[in-house]
């Protein structure tokens, strides 16, 4: 496993600073070269658990065009979706998934989540923006769906639409992004 940073744990204290009546909650943090989820219920997370997929690692290893042609974007998702599986039974039962990064706000606003300290993606506004991906590697023209034309972008929002699916959030609550320290 990656080593956690004290960053991690750093931005899990202050989105329950954020989220005091949240219960448990699961931080999904997706980095450049790796993803992690800090989950817990109380003011020490429970679990930190660390997966080699960050965006832009994956969107290299796994993807080889701009964007994506259709076989290599399915053929991407299956390893990230296994990796994300693994973890489903070490992450606090019954916790709120919450993000605190800039990228997921962008996939929330792309979404057409008004923008906010606290903003609430649901799983079907996250599918509509899977679709205008998919419609761009289709062939559809980026531009024409108001999405970057980035393999990281689609790692990313795979890796989100993974989660949401396979681990059973209905939402994800998108918190303001850290201060840089």
């Amino acid at each position: 496993m990656l080593q956690t940073t004290r960053n991690d744990l750093e931005r899990y204290a202050t989105a329950r600073q954020q989220l005091p009546d949240a219960g448990a909650i699961s931080l999904l943090i997706i980095d450049a070269e790796r993803s992690a989820v800090v989950s817990g219920g109380a003011t020490e997370p429970a679990a930190v658990l660390e997966m080699h997929i960050g965006d832009q690692r994956s969107a290299r290893e796994l993807l080889r065009h701009t964007p994506p042609q259709r076989a290599e974007f399915e053929m991407a998702i299956e390893p990230l979706e296994d990796k994300i599986i693994r973890i489903h039974r070490a992450m606090q039962p019954d916790s709120q998934l919450v993000g605190d990064s800039a990228a997921l706000r962008e996939i929330a606003e792309l979404a057409g989540v008004a923008p906010s300290g606290k903003m609430r993606l649901s799983l079907d506004a996250m599918e509509r923006v899977f679709s205008r991906l998919a419609a761009v590697i289709n062939g559809k023209p980026a531009s024409s769906e108001g999405i970057p034309e980035d393999n990281a972008f689609a790692i990313r929002l795979v890796i989100l639409r993974e989660f949401m699916h396979h681990l059973g959030f209905a939402e994800i609550t998108v918190l303001a992004p850290p201060q840089a320290s």
